[in-house]
């Protein structure tokens, strides 16, 4: 579960910011680069499957984006936040649907998106049994292929069900 959070500069606008699932992998790429080098600031957090397991995604979800606000290097004055709230001492409004309402909200769901798919091009290259480099980690047909034919390893979710079939079939792998 990757996150971020960014504060973007006024005066230095950038075009084309809208939900990063509407954008493509290229496009993704272009913006998330112009994100970093004209927003205030910005930071990017990971919660691993791990923890995902052990808390659920959606708390998991709500650490990353804490940790990724605690992370940047500038304090923000108030806090936009994609559908829930953090807890954190900052005032802070939920939007629904916020990354097509919000900049940067938009920006901040490109940045993590594109560091997201950075990790599982690398995990891609250690695993392609799992085709995550074009699936990235989503259960496609492909995935779901690798995880009955090679089980799955640490960096799957346990607590999602077809990884808990194809554990149960005895094939998960510690690495």
């Amino acid at each position: 579960m990757f996150a971020a959070a960014v504060i973007l500069d006024p005066a230095k606008p950038i075009r084309g910011l809208n939900d990063s699932k509407v954008l493509s992998p290229d496009r993704r790429a272009v913006l998330a680069d112009r994100i970093l080098e004209r927003s205030i600031a910005c930071a990017v957090a990971a919660v691993d499957a791990f923890w995902i397991d052990r808390i659920n995604i959606y708390q998991a979800s709500r650490l990353a984006m804490k940790q990724a606000v605690g992370r940047l290097s500038v304090s923000p004055d108030f806090l936009f936040v994609d559908a829930l709230t953090l807890d954190v001492e900052i005032p802070q409004k939920a939007l629904i649907k916020g990354d097509l309402r919000c900049a940067s909200i938009a920006a901040a769901s490109i940045v993590a998106k594109v560091a997201r798919d950075r990790v599982m091009a690398t995990w891609h290259e250690i695993f392609p049994e799992y085709n995550l480099g074009s699936n990235k980690g989503y259960c496609a047909p492909d995935h779901y292929k690798g995880l009955e034919s090679h089980g799955p390893v640490a960096q799957h979710r346990y607590s999602f069900s077809p990884v808990q079939s194809a554990a149960r079939l005895g094939q998960a792998r510690l690495f």
